[in-house]
């Protein structure tokens, strides 16, 4: 054989062997537990049949009996020679086969730590776009929005209400005064400026009256965090507090308004109100009410003592002649406390009162 035919008959050889490597090995892998897995059990099934000891007919002379068990055992001992393992195949088979789905389950857990998930989004099919590719927001043809404005979504909108959730009479021990308790915001569904106004109108004054402009940001879907300042007014003097609070629906449809105040001189103030909505009909809605105001540090100024200062509870029946307007009458019993009961009893004012309410609901 010339050296020119031996030459190329070596570099069959070699372009043989390199294609068997191109498989990967965890392919091989695979390949080879299947085929093992498949031959055991065949194998198995099959030694299984013949293994068995033949049926004890009556009608076979012992002798013959004895021959059909030797050759039976006999059988069972070649098999186990030659590698036919009979039953035992079964149980091998079964092994490969476990193993075989392990070997893939590996190979694929390997591919997926290769792959990049960090990456951002997927490419288009067939890579990346190419450079002149035509806007998806803008109409077919190439053609944009030109001198119209580009459309924009609920959320990015602002929009605006005022909800006087609280606008009644007062009848307590023979005195009548007035209360309000008003709520307006303007802005987007994430930001937007918050307004609250609460306060006590009696003898032709303001007696209490708390004010409060804060900037609200969307936490989740039922939650506000709010930040801002907050002004006291009535009797005595005014009061300045930033205040930090959330505002939203708890579960079970409770509405929750609460925030912890820092003001001037180490004062340090909570608030916090509970409402909940039970309705009757789609126009008759009982409404029951509950708030309670703490402060860290005794204000002999405005006669307010330390701790828990008052709590509020009520209830409110209204009637919705229309969704924004709500005539209602209730009950509540108010409570003060602690020094600031004190207060009220040097001034000749009751601490626990049952006030009969009386008012409208609207907003717009």
């Amino acid at each position: 054989m010339s050296a020119t035919a031996v030459e190329g008959t070596t570099r069959i050889k070699e372009e043989s062997m390199s294609s068997l490597v191109v498989i990967p090995a965890k392919a091989g892998i695979q390949r080879l537990f299947e085929r093992l897995g498949a031959r055991f059990a065949a194998q198995g099934c099959a030694n299984f049949a013949r293994a068995q000891v033949p049926h004890r007919d009556v009608s076979m002379s012992r002798a013959r009996r004895k021959r059909a068990e030797r050759r039976a055992r006999s059988d069972r001992g070649h098999d186990v020679e030659h590698g036919r393992l009979g039953r035992e195949g079964w149980v091998i088979g079964a092994i490969l086969a476990s193993a075989m789905v392990c070997a893939g389950a590996l190979a694929a857990e390997e591919d997926m730590k290769g792959m990049n998930h960090d990456a951002g989004p997927p490419l288009m099919q067939g890579g990346p776009p190419p450079p002149d590719a035509r806007d998806p927001h803008a109409y077919s043809d190439g053609y944009d929005f030109g001198p119209i404005a580009r459309p924009r979504m609920g959320d990015e909108h602002n929009f605006g209400s005022v909800l006087i959730d609280r606008l009644e009479s007062v009848r307590a021990n023979s005195n009548t005064s007035a209360a309000y308790d008003i709520q307006a915001w303007f802005g987007t569904d994430y930001d937007r400026v918050v307004l609250k106004a609460e306060g006590d109108y009696d003898e032709g004054k303001i007696e209490d009256a708390r004010t409060e402009l804060l900037w609200g940001h969307a936490v989740s879907a039922y939650w506000n965090r709010q930040i801002g300042v907050r002004h006291d007014s009535g009797v005595g003097p005014d009061r300045d507090w930033i205040a930090f609070g959330f505002q939203g629906l708890a579960p079970y449809w409770f509405e929750v308004d609460a925030a912890v105040y820092v003001g001037e001189g180490g004062r340090t103030a909570l608030r916090a109100e509970v409402e909940y909505e039970l309705l009757f009909t789609q126009k008759l809605v009982l409404q029951p009410r509950a708030e309670v105001n703490v402060y860290g540090k005794r204000d002999v100024e405005r006669e307010l003592g330390s701790g828990i200062s008052d709590v509020s509870v009520g209830v409110r029946l209204r009637y919705e002649i229309r969704r924004e307007f709500a005539p209602y009458v209730g009950i509540e019993r108010v409570a003060t406390f602690g020094q600031t009961a004190d207060f009220a009893r040097a001034a000749g004012v009751e601490t626990q009162q049952t006030r009969l309410v009386a008012g409208v609901r609207a907003w717009f």
